[in-house]
């Protein structure tokens, strides 16, 4: 795979996002298809309610298309697509319980979560006893490889879970998650490029058209939000194709926004609990801190664009 390919593959993802999501708007908002707003979030989005949701299903479509064509089609191709796939339809069934039939709550905490386990498991399995890849994980800074033997499955299973989630907490500020993502998933393809995983570069040059190809109708002010449906795929299928590529803890440092965001809600919640109602954070996730603190949201989406951007290239200089 060369960084031509990359481009290519990128203009094909751009352009099917952008078809898709096009077609796909006045659908969801023929079925009514509008984004609940929490009354806990900040009063500035409750604007936003009404907003066709679930346009994950055009950047799962976007990117799947380019993929395919793109070639270098492989098992660890099948591998990429099915958890990309399988997460997105767990997000897909939140979605549609609370955007189609109007349940707020959508999936229970816990079948959302168990879910998500039992593919992310099955995964580590995989990945662990019968793939022919191994159990051995490019570490960074000291750029070796070693072997995690027994510990690699519940490794495996904590990066995917971890990743999944994190992006799905990203998803807060219009054009944040798809332009982070859009971000990572370029260098994530530069890198595949350079270590010859040919089918994790081609799976993220799709992924990166989509995400921008999502974005044209997603930056503020959104006319679509991509939901748990895109949220969810994006953070399963950045997991497992840094998996495949074996550089799955260059993750946390190019996708640092992503775990700051989970972090902000992990210790907000702690410190709520802890302190009997104190809070560190104005709210939680992060990006919600500076937007109550006066910056416009689309300013904030600009700045971690920016940090995006700079771990990027944080994380490239170390490889």
């Amino acid at each position: 795979m060369s960084y031509g390919i990359v481009g290519i593959v990128g203009v094909l993802g751009f352009l099917s996002g952008l078809l898709l999501t096009s077609v796909l708007i006045p659908i969801l908002k023929h079925k009514q298809a509008g984004q609940n707003i929490r009354e806990e979030g900040p009063e500035s989005h409750k604007k936003k309610a009404g907003t066709p949701s679930m346009g994950g299903i055009a950047i799962i479509g976007a990117t799947l298309v380019s993929f395919v064509i793109g070639g270098f089609l492989s098992t660890e191709s099948a591998v990429i697509a099915a958890g990309f796939i399988l997460f997105g339809l767990i997000g897909f069934l939140d979605d549609h319980l609370k955007v189609i039939r109007h349940n707020n709550l959508g999936l229970r905490a816990w079948q959302k979560f168990g879910m998500q386990t039992v593919v992310a498991a099955a995964f580590a399995v995989y990945m662990a006893m019968f793939s022919c890849l191994g159990t051995a994980v490019f570490v960074p800074f000291v750029n070796r490889y070693y072997d995690f033997g027994p510990w690699y499955i519940p490794f495996i299973m904590f990066t995917v879970l971890a990743m999944a989630n994190a992006v799905n907490l990203t998803d807060g500020l219009d054009g944040l998650a798809a332009g982070v993502t859009a971000i990572v998933a370029l260098t994530m393809a530069l890198l595949a490029v350079d270590t010859g995983a040919d089918p994790s570069g081609s799976f993220y040059s799709a992924l990166m058209g989509a995400c921008i190809g999502f974005l044209v109708y997603n930056r503020y002010p959104a006319k679509i939000f991509m939901g748990d449906t895109g949220s969810l795929a994006l953070g399963g299928g950045l997991a497992v194709a840094a998996i495949v590529m074996k550089m799955e803890l260059i993750l946390p440092i190019v996708g640092f926004v992503y775990v700051a965001e989970a972090m902000s809600d992990v210790i907000q919640v702690a410190f709520f609990k802890i302190t009997g109602g104190k809070r560190i954070f104005r709210m939680a996730p992060l990006h919600h801190h500076f937007e109550l603190g006066g910056m416009k949201e689309s300013h904030v989406v600009i700045m971690f664009w920016i940090i995006a951007l700079i771990c990027c290239m944080i994380g490239t200089i170390i490889i």
